[in-house]
């Protein structure tokens, strides 16, 4: 074990065990690709980096010294075909293992890889060619994603090269079979920890997605996520169910699973069966697992004492507030508590139940020592213990490691998000009496009706807890004699029929769990909520119709 993670961090702890300082201390030059990866692979090259298989049977695993020859490889690709420093290179490769490799090679070359999701079509793409000057994009051949990616050039004349993995479409080049005859030798390319490397576009409720820019310095910020929050341990296996089209990838799949020289299991699959998932984590042995709650709570459902998961030493859960029943019955299967963390595209993990601290269900959990978290008011003066306010984070642009560089090309966009020495997350919580932070919502969600500031996520906790619900949005709308009232746009599962006695029961069960006045005075049955291309529900667009 080389604990190669401690050089480019200096951390302390309390007498419980629980991170209570963390401080990056980045080279001047800090490159993850060469500094870990290659450093990993060099003293320890027959440790396992990547389990990976597919829903069809295949199955490959790869060690240290593997990636990194394959990542040389793959930039000498680049390399030949003109692709160097500060292009913009986008990876769509749902769950393949080419992604690991691929993603390494650009780092090495200093050219800034941008991830995207196979789900997205011709016009997605044609803005994102546009908007960042795509240069080159190495998808996969599956299903229509080849055909999007070609339609998509003729209006984008900065895409100069397209680039296949298994299998070779029209028009492309075939990535595999140039990387197979490529040189596993590659000079170390000179690059800045400052220099641009990963840019992510979000999906935005409103307008066009803005692009998210890392610097080299950001996988330093994924050791608490990894090490602290996620629990893993060198020689172990994480499992993070995410498509490496989006942040959550690199979050749970590669910078700080890698830091802590821990295996990456990925299952590359195209639809999401529980069956199959928990089959998979008893077969190869996960050690820790990640995944938002809505897949503990398909897991639940299929029955988890029917799948031996006894290699299970620690699991996390992020991405929506999680259920107390959740939490409870996961917990007697498995004896394992569900760990919650925080954070956004342009962050790492923001707050979180790291390792030592005590769960309490449906809370962010406490601040990430990485950073200096504050809850202020409009005025930007923090609020009192159980008072809603905005969660901002206190950095001078590009002096915060974990902190996006800013919206590429939008300085607009970026100062209106960062200013006065904060980065304003545009997240709105409270904190009680032990520093838990709540979730309320995002700012421009907050519902203020009667007097009263009311976040539609808890409301849409509660509600979910019906199991006839499938999906809730909750919002605000007009009233004539109250202002604004909240209404609950929601999906009944297959078979329900939405009756006026059905909203009356719906009303009376959130008058009974949480404050009266937070209960919807609007119930509206729908076949389906308005929605991001990430799968987050479109309020904004809710909010329009009524309007």
């Amino acid at each position: 074990m080389l604990e190669l993670y401690k050089k480019y961090c200096r951390e302390s702890y309390d007498a419980n065990g629980v991170l209570t300082e963390f401080t990056p201390l980045p080279t001047p030059d800090f490159n993850f690709a060469y500094d870990v990866v290659d450093e990993i692979a060099a003293k320890t090259p027959d440790a396992r980096a990547l389990a990976w298989c597919d829903e069809n049977g295949a199955a490959r695993d790869f060690t240290f010294a593997e990636i990194s020859a394959l990542s040389n490889k793959a930039a000498n690709v680049f390399l030949s075909h003109g692709i160097g420093k500060g292009d913009m290179v986008m990876l769509i490769l749902k769950r393949h293992y080419q992604f690991w490799y691929t993603i390494l090679a650009l780092h090495k070359i200093g050219a800034i890889v941008v991830p995207a999701t196979n789900l997205l079509t011709k016009k997605d793409l044609e803005y994102r060619y546009s908007a960042a000057s795509i240069k080159a994009v190495v998808c996969t051949s599956s299903a229509e994603v080849p055909k999007h990616v070609r339609d998509a050039v003729p209006a984008s004349p900065s895409v100069t090269h397209l680039f296949c993995v298994n299998g070779c479409a029209d028009g492309f080049i075939d990535f595999d079979k140039e990387v197979a005859v490529a040189s596993d030798r590659l000079d170390r390319i000179p690059t800045a920890a400052t220099d641009p490397m990963l840019m992510y576009f979000t999906s935005g409720t409103t307008g066009h997605p803005k692009m998210v820019l890392h610097d080299f310095t950001y996988p330093i910020g994924h050791i608490i996520t990894a090490k602290n929050w996620q629990c893993v341990k060198p020689g172990g296996l994480h499992f993070t169910v995410a498509e490496t089209g989006w942040g959550k990838a690199v979050w749970g799949k590669l910078y700080g699973q890698w830091f802590m020289e821990c295996a990456v299991f990925v299952y590359d699959f195209g639809k999401f069966v529980p069956h199959d998932v928990l089959t998979k984590i008893a077969e190869y042995g996960v050690t820790t697992f990640c995944a938002p709650p809505t897949i503990y709570r398909f897991f639940i459902k299929e029955g988890l004492d029917k799948y031996d998961l006894s290699s299970l030493t620690h699991a996390t859960t992020a991405g929506e507030a999680l259920n107390p029943e959740v939490f409870k019955r996961f917990k007697e299967y498995t004896g394992l508590s569900l760990m919650e963390g925080f954070g956004q595209t342009e962050t790492t993990l923001i707050a979180a139940t790291l390792q030592g601290t005590a769960p309490k269900p449906g809370s962010m959990g406490l601040p990430s020592p990485l950073y200096k978290l504050s809850i202020v008011n409009d005025a930007g003066n923090p609020v009192a213990m159980g008072e809603t306010g905005e969660i901002v984070i206190q950095a001078d642009k590009n002096q915060q490691i974990g902190l996006f560089c800013g919206y590429y090309r939008n300085d607009e966009k970026t100062d209106e998000v960062w200013y006065d020495g904060y980065y304003h997350t545009g997240d709105t919580a409270w904190r009680d009496e032990d520093g838990y932070l709540w979730f309320v919502g995002r700012r421009d969600d907050v519902i203020k009706a009667s007097g009263y500031r009311i976040g539609p996520f808890e409301i849409e906790s509660v509600i979910m807890e019906l199991p006839y619900v499938l999906e809730c949005a909750v919002t605000g709308a007009d009233d004539p004699i109250r202002g604004t009232v909240v209404k609950a746009t929601i999906v009944l599962t297959k078979g329900c029929v939405g009756t006026d006695a059905l909203k009356k029961e719906i009303q009376d069960y959130v008058k009974k769990q949480t404050a009266p006045y937070k209960y919807p005075r609007i119930v509206e049955f729908t076949d389906e909520l308005p929605k991001t291309i990430s799968g987050k529900i479109r309020r904004v667009e809710i909010r329009q119709k009524e309007e």
